[in-house]
């Protein structure tokens, strides 16, 4: 029997052994794996033994109490993620070529940016898009950027620039900072605040892992400040509101939220810096070569249109992404 003959006859792995696989090595738990990628557990663990044994090696060692990849799953797990991919890209491939704007689209969205915005972006799908399936993914930016890259989403729609190699960049529009304070504060329904004010106040921020956290950061040290000790944070914008509504400091919202964010509480205040006002652009990001990026670039010209009657500056298609957001 010729080395041929024996390759041609030997096992091939599943897909559904591989994604098993991807999944454990992920969660390095079985129930976590199986409820990640809507599979029994017992019908996880099956898969990822028969691939083992269609591989011949040992995947994972597992205890009572814990799942560990063997240095040959270690191995294999980059493998198994890398084959996954590239079939998703195949799929989606396959997806584009079918009528535009059908399908399933996995949008991620920043959290300090999907409350105040998706009532535009659900509205215009909707309206525009009726046969689009849109799935919406609310999460930090490096969590989107990882989903992204790896294929996991599709299209993001976050604060910008981003500066990430593969990743293109449709700005949507700029959006000033407006400052919150408590009731009573001087600076409270103040126009024309000079940026330098932000030296002396206590600044309340988003706990880190929120751009929005480090945006604020630099426009505290383009102010002239030269650090901003943070000694209260918050994981959401709802509740740093609350905070500066309780006296504890004061903010920074993009104006998009604070409409939303303001009308919780009658003991909070807004100021608005005088021009040039501190500001943040956000735009839609994209894989380089996406298989669907003209229909993107289209999706980016409707919204546009759709966000003008929002208090932002929209931009033009031409306009690119600069490193100088904080104006």
């Amino acid at each position: 029997m010729t080395v041929s003959s024996v390759g041609a006859k030997r096992r091939q792995p599943s897909l559904a052994q591989l994604r098993a696989f991807a999944a454990v090595a992920e969660h390095l738990h079985f129930r976590d794996a199986a409820a990640a990628i809507g599979m029994s557990q017992p019908a996880l663990s099956g898969a990822v033994s028969a691939l083992e044994e269609t591989l011949g090696v040992t995947l994972l060692e597992r205890t009572t109490r814990k799942v560990l990849l063997s240095p040959a799953g270690e191995r294999l797990a980059v493998r198994a993620k890398a084959v996954l991919a590239e079939v998703g890209a195949l799929l989606e491939e396959a997806e584009a070529v079918r009528a535009p704007f059908t399908g399933a689209l996995r949008l991620g969205v920043i959290p300090t940016v999907a409350p105040y915005l998706l009532p535009t972006v659900l509205r215009l799908v909707h309206d525009r898009y009726p046969h689009l399936d849109l799935q919406v993914h609310e999460e930090q930016t490096a969590s989107l950027l990882d989903g992204l890259t790896t294929g996991r989403l599709d299209l993001l729609l976050l604060a910008v620039p981003l500066g990430v190699p593969g990743v293109i960049e449709l700005p949507l529009f700029d959006e000033d900072f407006v400052l919150v304070t408590p009731l009573g504060h001087p600076l409270g329904g103040r126009e024309g605040i000079p940026r330098e004010a932000l030296k002396e106040l206590n600044l309340l921020l988003l706990d880190e892992g929120h751009c929005l956290r480090d945006q604020a950061l630099d426009i505290c040290r383009e102010a002239g400040r030269a650090d901003a000790p943070v000694t209260t944070t918050a994981a959401g914008l709802a509740t740093l509101v609350q905070l500066v509504a309780g006296g504890l400091g004061v903010t920074l919202l993009p104006r998009t939220a604070v409409r939303v964010e303001t009308s919780r509480s009658d003991r909070l205040r807004t100021g608005s810096f005088a021009e040039p006002a501190p500001a943040r652009r956000v735009a839609l990001a994209m894989r380089a070569g996406a298989a669907r990026g003209a229909e993107y670039g289209e999706l980016a010209d409707a919204l546009r249109e759709a966000l003008r009657p929002l208090p932002v500056r929209v931009l033009d298609a031409s306009e690119t992404v600069a490193c100088g957001s904080f104006k």
